[in-house]
């Protein structure tokens, strides 16, 4: 029996061998054809790499464009993305619901979405359901991965066991909890849930074996990677500028054809997918 993209995406979070998915997350059409020319079969998108590369603000919904478009080039490859909206771009629950039908039907396989508030604020709980359960009702089969940032925002962990159970409950297929470091909490909270519990890669956090000894069964790279490429690429201008040598690890630096390459995997994915079919 054939499997959907959306099954097996699913399929990853399941604890196969105590090994949990480890989603690295893109900012571009580049940075994911590089992740999936280096096997990672699934990749998330990171909504800072995405608004910063557009020099726009994160979590503030000015992104919708940018990230629609952005999604449908990389479904085009042969991966499965998921994608991170932020809040849904509007507090409409009919208009979250309708751009993750948007996405769902052109194969994207899984979709981020916050409670967090540009403002610092958590949205409210009872609202943020009722826009679960639209997006759950537009898109069944799309994996639902809901953040709450009660451990990112000053006050609010007290209410991360509670978020947690009211979103499973309107039909999350997964928690997200960002800044979440506390072995013992995260224990604590996988064992009132009955879907898979994401954790944000922190470099002074555990490590990927910890978790998956914990049972957390997705690991974001969020933001991380992006962040790195800035740093990388500040440090080697400099080591040019100074004529100092060049940072260690350049010697891994793609060549001019292989970044090439890399735009053309889009088209040699798609074709492979037409010719299959």
């Amino acid at each position: 029996m054939t499997t959907t993209p959306f099954e097996e995406f699913r399929a990853l979070h399941l604890p196969i061998a105590g090994k949990p998915l480890v989603l690295p997350n893109a900012w571009d059409h580049a940075s994911a054809a590089a992740l999936a020319e280096a096997g990672f079969r699934a990749i998330g998108t990171t909504s800072l790499g995405v608004a910063a590369a557009a020099g726009k603000p994160d979590a503030t919904g000015d992104t919708r464009a940018e990230t629609v478009r952005l999604a449908l080039g990389l479904v085009r490859m042969d991966a499965l993305i998921s994608v991170d909206i932020e809040g849904g771009f509007s507090t409409d629950p009919g208009e979250v619901a309708g751009l993750a039908a948007e996405l769902a039907d052109a194969g994207v396989v899984g979709v981020n979405i916050e409670d967090g508030r540009a403002d610092g604020t958590l949205a409210d709980q009872d609202r943020q359901c009722e826009m679960i359960r639209a997006v759950k009702d537009a898109a069944p089969q799309l994996f639902v991965n809901t953040r709450t940032d009660t451990h990112w925002l000053p006050g609010h962990t007290e209410q991360t066991a509670r978020r947690a159970a009211a979103y499973q409950r309107a039909g999350a297929d997964g928690l997200f909890v960002p800044g979440l470091q506390d072995g013992h909490a995260i224990a604590g909270l996988i064992q009132d849930l009955d879907v898979p519990l994401n954790i944000l890669v922190s470099p002074g956090g555990p490590s990927v074996e910890g978790l998956a000894a914990l049972g957390v069964r997705r690991i974001s790279t969020g933001s991380l990677l992006f962040r790195a490429a800035l740093h990388a690429a500040v440090a080697t201008a400099r080591a040019v500028a100074d004529s100092t040598a060049l940072p260690a690890g350049t010697s891994g630096i793609p060549s001019y054809a292989a970044a090439q390459a890399l735009a053309d995997r889009f088209d040699r994915d798609r074709n492979a997918r037409n010719s299959d079919g």
